[in-house]
């Protein structure tokens, strides 16, 4: 891999000029910018799902400049999402908490934060349903499962079984690895790709459904799904030391990288399965979340597999870079990222820019600075 400096802080040169216009433009809206489309930036409270994320993208902004104006602006952001802690109906307390007041606490100390994230992880935990070993997903759809889990839901685990270590709640980490047990008994197929959604028998517990709700079809492959599950069993592993999550990281790694329709320049088609006909978009926010996923599973690996995660990672990332995917100022409602699909099969937020793209996108950037600074000299470069 090539000195990944230049990289690096010509991306955060990027950032800082177009979340500065970014900023502007939100000024007076008191709400969080989710995206940009038909023209028009589009606000979200912190009911949303995608609320901690941009504020989670400021922290980042500021954990590489250092700069008070963007400590400041983050804090205001994650502000806003503080009553999310009180939210019962929802999953994604950790992408809503975690990503803004987890970054708060860790830069401030400020106790405030702690307490926030604790409400909400006891909330999120009251979600779990001992018989499926689960934790629900949606509570929307009542109609067509009973007791769904999404795979995205992975990525809240972390939130938990911060809680667990915090307050010391062996109930909180007890409920992270049975949901972690369960996704991997039941999400997955033979090759290493997974169902968007199971959804359970919530008396019984047994998987009665599976579906890739958001992708092509039920057994193609949703390309931000794979991302979720490579980056949340990565994750998993690093937490908990089991090596069955490194094992399904590691086939959902191999799913990802060796597929037949991985396109050369490496951002994922929306679904992997997709028709070739009219051209699928791709989708910016799955790359950057299989980046910084590869970037973490890169360090649990033997040399020669650690060596092709980050060549793709870094693929990825020199492909996010570029005029194609990375926006100029002035457009793209100064987001970052262009060219990510949230939601294909509903026509909503195809090929416009996503706050978790480029929250994912920065977090891969300071995964491979802190990588490259702690990197010791090699033959290799």
């Amino acid at each position: 891999m090539k000195n990944p400096t230049p990289l690096i802080e010509d991306n955060f040169t990027a950032a800082v000029r177009l979340y500065s216009e970014l900023l502007s433009a939100t000024a007076g809206a008191g709400k969080i910018p989710r995206t940009f489309e038909n023209g028009k930036l589009v606000f979200v409270d912190y009911k949303d799902w995608t609320s901690g994320f941009f504020p989670g993208a400021l922290w980042l902004i500021y954990e590489h400049t250092r700069e008070p104006r963007w400590k400041k602006a983050a804090l205001d952001y994650t502000n806003r999402v503080a009553p999310a802690a009180k939210l019962t109906d929802t999953h994604d307390l950790g992408f809503m908490l975690y990503c803004s007041h987890g970054h708060a606490l860790r830069f401030t100390r400020n106790r405030a934060h702690r307490d926030i994230l604790l409400e909400g992880a006891k909330n999120l935990a009251n979600r779990f349903n001992p018989a499926a070993r689960t934790i629900r997903s949606w509570d929307h759809y009542a109609d067509r499962w009973r007791h769904p889990v999404i795979i995205d839901n992975l990525m809240n685990l972390e939130f938990l079984l911060w809680a667990a270590r915090e307050v010391n709640e062996p109930r909180y980490r007890e409920i992270a690895i049975g949901h972690a047990h369960q996704t991997l008994a039941n999400h997955f197929r033979q090759d290493g790709s997974c169902y968007h959604v199971v959804g359970y028998d919530p008396e019984s517990g047994a998987p009665v459904i599976k579906e890739t709700f958001q992708g092509y079809a039920n057994e193609s492959s949703w390309a931000r799904g794979q991302g979720w599950a490579l980056y949340g069993y990565t994750m998993l592993y690093r937490e908990t030391r089991n090596p069955l999550y490194l094992k399904q990281a590691h086939a959902s790694a191999r799913f990802i990288r060796t597929h037949p329709r991985l396109p050369s320049d490496k951002i994922p088609l929306w679904d992997f399965d997709a028709p070739a006909a009219p051209e699928p978009p791709r989708d910016a926010s799955a790359a950057a979340v299989i980046a910084s996923g590869l970037i973490e599973l890169a360090d649990y690996s033997e040399p020669d597999t650690a060596q092709r995660y980050r060549e793709l990672a870094w693929r990825q990332l020199v492909s996010l870079s570029s005029p194609g995917y990375r926006a100029a100022p002035g457009e793209n409602g100064g987001f970052i990222l262009k060219h990510s699909t949230g939601n294909f099969n509903k026509n909503s937020e195809v090929d416009t820019p996503l706050n978790y793209a480029d929250y994912y996108f920065l977090e891969a950037l300071l995964r491979l600075k802190a990588r490259a600074q702690n990197a010791k000299p090699s033959p290799a470069g």
